[in-house]
């Protein structure tokens, strides 16, 4: 059986990691592997993982965005980007305390339970005024993209209504419609 990839800068961290799992054993999370690290479950979710990086090894908590966060340990590694996720940075074994990452861990575990997970909000449908005025003016090209996918049709869509000026859409729009009338989605060649 081949081995898991492991992350290259877990070894450095070797003793950090070992005392982060004998600390997380004494919950009711469930280790698994995944993204070649260490990930802790309950009931089947993600709740935290841990990892050795370049300059620290960490704990990740996937919803720690509701952790209260009261000793002020959290970062959010990516301001703007990173939504839920946030990180608890240690630099050695002595900087640990077991007490109170299980007060972390423990407080994540009754959010899961609790159902206090993330959801990214739904983007907004995509619009093309210009192709949907083709479309009904087409009664054969309108069957045909309504044969395709939400998603080739979102890409069709995109493509139309991305372009700024009214003699884009119109190239874009020649050059589209064989496409969809043939059952060809506009990225096919690609996939």
């Amino acid at each position: 059986m081949e081995e898991k990839h492991q992350w290259d800068k877990t070894n450095q961290w070797e003793e950090e990691l070992d005392y982060l799992k004998s600390i997380l054993l004494k919950t009711e999370l469930v280790e698994t592997t995944k993204w070649g690290g260490p990930t802790y479950t309950c009931n089947g979710k993600n709740v935290l993982g841990i990892g050795g990086f370049k300059s620290y090894v960490g704990i990740w908590f996937f919803n720690g965005i509701y952790l209260k966060d009261e000793h002020k340990v959290l970062v959010n590694a990516q301001e703007g980007v990173t939504k839920a996720l946030r990180q608890w940075r240690f630099q050695s074994k002595a900087g640990m305390n077991e007490k109170l990452i299980l007060q972390y861990v423990q407080e994540a575990i009754a959010n899961e339970k609790a159902g206090m997970v993330y959801k990214p909000a739904k983007k907004e449908a995509i619009v093309s005024e210009y192709l949907q005025k083709e479309l009904e003016n087409d009664p054969e090209l309108k069957t045909a993209f309504e044969q395709f996918t939400p998603y080739k049709q979102k890409e069709f869509l995109e493509y139309i209504a991305t372009a700024k000026q009214k003699k884009t859409k119109q190239s874009r729009f020649e050059k589209i419609k064989p496409f969809i009338l043939s059952g060809i989605g506009l990225n096919d060649k690609y996939r």
